[in-house]
């Protein structure tokens, strides 16, 4: 996360709201971003974080909050160098 610049900054501090860090890589921030917007339609569990997220905040968090998932799948899936498969969830069949 702090590679990509996700990580949201400043809200401990008492100021406005987080923010997230100008210290990033904008390119691959709008590759991400872009692709966080498209993968809750194709995607059932980044459609349950984006849902909830938006219950909670703007569209504009919910795409963050989406985009910061897929580079948890992304981290975990160097880490393991096993090939992503879409776990069931508690209430899909398998």
């Amino acid at each position: 996360m702090q590679l990509l610049r996700l990580d949201q900054r400043g809200a401990q501090f008492g100021r406005g709201g987080a923010t997230i860090s100008k210290q990033r890589n904008k390119h691959l921030q709008t590759i991400l971003i872009e692709a966080a917007k498209l993968a809750p339609r194709f995607n059932p569990q980044l459609a349950a974080v984006h849902q909830r997220e938006l219950q909670r905040g703007n569209r504009n968090r919910a795409t963050l909050a989406v985009a910061r998932k897929l580079v948890a799948y992304l981290m975990a899936v160097d880490k393991s160098g096993e090939p992503f498969q879409l776990r069931a969830s508690a209430g899909e069949p398998e």
